[in-house]
């Protein structure tokens, strides 16, 4: 199993989008990170809320709770916990950062943990690499996160970084596999009508039956399945 079937397997084990043109940049300064840049998340859609909740969510999305700085962070650890890929893309194609903030907003609880999460990422970079986290290289970006991705890592002085980085690998792969992109990754096809060509002929022969033949063609023909059925006077099915 590879990365990235490995946080798929991670998402989906305790559980059981929408696609914007545009694009956000926001730029980091310093000389090791370059320029880096998401997929905007989209904040206007007509389906699944109510209009208390539609409102809720405007004003959340008129808010700004992160600094840049901040912000910038989470998209670089977001970019490191789901990287673009494959063809479905990354944390930043499904504009992760903006979903980590809205549920930052919505969930207050939230809003110390990443916060301090993010100043002890920087205190623990700056220690070790002198720089804070998104202005030293990709090299030791990825050995900071080595350090605090595993639960069973007992260092006392890491217990912070673990569960922050925890909580940031929960927000990016629920925010990524409740996307377009992501159901499409997980292979999700939601109420889509199958093909049904009738009851099994084993069972039907279990039980003595079978169909009519006249009944068999304007019930179970698959080239019809697109027809709606109608019905004359006497309630006799047509066609």
């Amino acid at each position: 199993m590879d990365r990235r079937e490995t946080l798929k397997s991670l998402f989906l084990a305790p559980l059981a989008g929408s696609v914007i043109t545009s694009t956000a940049c926001s730029s980091i300064s310093g000389n090791t990170q370059p320029l880096i840049s998401w997929t905007p998340l989209p904040t206007n859609y007509s389906y699944g809320r109510t209009e208390i909740e539609r409102l809720s969510d405007q004003k959340l999305f008129a808010e700004t709770y992160f600094r840049e700085h901040e912000l910038v962070t989470i998209a670089v650890l977001c970019d490191i916990i789901l990287p673009n890929e494959n063809p479905n893309g990354g944390a930043l194609d499904a504009g992760l950062p903006d979903f980590v903030e809205f549920m930052v907003k919505d969930r207050t609880q939230y809003k110390l943990p990443v916060r301090g999460g993010i100043a002890w990422l920087d205190n623990y970079a700056i220690e070790n690499h002198g720089a804070d986290f998104i202005n030293i290289s990709e090299k030791q970006r990825l050995s900071v996160c080595d350090d605090i991705a595993y639960a069973d890592n007992s260092n006392p002085d890491l217990q912070t970084g673990i569960r922050f980085f925890s909580l940031m690998r929960d927000l990016t792969l629920t925010g990524y596999y409740t996307t377009e992109r992501g159901l499409k990754e997980l292979g999700y096809i939601g109420n889509s009508p199958n093909v049904w060509d009738g009851v099994p002929d084993e069972v039907l022969k279990r039980h003595g039956k079978s169909y009519e033949p006249e009944w068999l063609a304007k019930c179970v023909d698959q080239t019809k399945r697109d027809e709606v059925a109608e019905w004359d006077e006497d309630m006799n099915l047509l066609g």
